[in-house]
């Protein structure tokens, strides 16, 4: 098993059954996926019609996030906590460091965190508003912190949000305003998995705060809290609807696409994909890790949803059906063409995906631009 197999899925006891329904869907999704890249688009609508190399010379790209107007977006780079301004001409310019940051070792207890997710206010402009959110791991947890960027440079360190466990690479670690205006968080079980049932813990959820860190009116819990047991969460993308599509790491049986509703619990650690449990929410789509799964973070672009995946070195697309509450068949693209894949942004304003590499070595990763047509 590869060094990413052992860091991101772990054996865990007790796992739950799977219904018959979910375990019909797991046997699709991977039978589902080709040995090549799709020439055509499957039934349901438009597909990548090809991936160009957009910039290259990166080391592990961990997010991207556009700032308003769409014509730039800010990249962060994991291990060298580095921010840099990509443009949609190819140009890429360093524009500073996240402090604080600490990346400890591949051990169990300490993980391989880093510099994570990154989130421009909506209404960023560089001068009466320079605010960008950023997580990260520090000596002492994972940590959403605020800096300034006035279009040049980042300045400024301010914690919004500590006390957030981290624990292995079970870190989340996405964040993005969503069409509410409110900042929505990913957190990972920090290896301990009971925190994802805990009401009262950061971890092992999705978050939604406002931008002092304080919870957002109207969570359900009347704390930080938006949805609950959940693993090792790293993508978020709402669709046209405004429904918010989540893809999470699981253990060793399954990873998960699921659509997020508010209260909800997603099962674990009592469940990993789809079971029977009482009061569980079972993914819409799952995939074994070792047949193109652990994905790292999602996009919607056409009414449909994308997933980068790590070990599965693919991106998968999965129509959203008619009522919007399900998906259909899963088609994968770029099948071990560029290695792993992580970071994941839809280009505002056109059918277009900006998809990072991951991993390929020192600054040999690429972000590439990907064409849905």
């Amino acid at each position: 098993m590869s060094r990413l197999a052992h860091s991101v899925h772990r054996v865990r006891p007790g796992a739950a059954a799977l219904t018959t329904a979910t375990a019909v869907l797991a046997a699709c999704a991977v039978q589902w996926a080709p040995a090549a890249v799709a020439a055509r688009a499957p039934a349901g609508g438009s597909a990548p019609a090809g991936a160009s190399t957009l910039s290259a010379g990166w080391t592990e790209p961990w997010g991207i996030s556009f700032l308003p107007g769409g014509k730039r977006a800010l990249v962060t780079e994991r291990h060298s906590s580095t921010v840099w301004l990509q443009g949609r001409d190819g140009s890429k310019k360093k524009v500073g460091a996240v402090p604080n940051t600490v990346n400890g070792t591949a051990g169990a207890g300490v993980g391989n965190g880093g510099l994570l997710g990154v989130a421009p206010s909506p209404t960023w402009n560089g001068t009466t508003d320079r605010d960008v959110f950023f997580v990260h791991t520090a000596a002492e947890g994972t940590r959403v912190v605020k800096m300034r960027f006035d279009g040049t440079s980042l300045s400024g360190y301010t914690v919004v949000l500590g006390g957030i466990r981290r624990g292995g690479d079970h870190n989340g670690g996405r964040i993005a305003f969503g069409p509410d205006g409110y900042l929505y968080v990913t957190t990972g079980d920090a290896r301990e998995g009971a925190l994802a049932q805990d009401r009262n813990s950061l971890n092992g959820k999705i978050l939604r705060i406002t931008r002092t860190g304080a919870a957002a009116p109207g969570n359900p819990f009347g704390n930080r809290v938006y949805s609950l047991g959940h693993r090792n969460p790293q993508g978020l993308a709402w669709d046209a609807r405004g429904r918010l599509w989540e893809s999470e790491i699981g253990a060793d049986t399954w990873d998960e696409l699921n659509l997020i509703q508010p209260g909800a619990d997603y099962g674990w650690p009592a469940c990993e994909g789809g079971c029977s449990a009482a009061g569980m929410t079972n993914p819409k789509a799952v995939w074994k890790p070792g047949d193109g799964g652990v994905p790292a973070q999602l996009a919607v672009v056409d009414n449909s949803v994308y997933a980068s995946t790590l070990r599965g070195e693919r991106l998968w697309r999965l129509p959203i059906n008619a009522d919007g509450r399900s998906v259909g068949r899963l088609t994968a693209f770029y099948n071990g063409a560029y290695g792993k894949l992580r970071a994941l942004a839809k280009v505002p304003g056109t059918n277009e995906l900006w998809l990072g590499t991951d991993r390929n070595g020192y600054q040999l990763d690429k972000i590439l631009k990907v064409t849905v047509r």
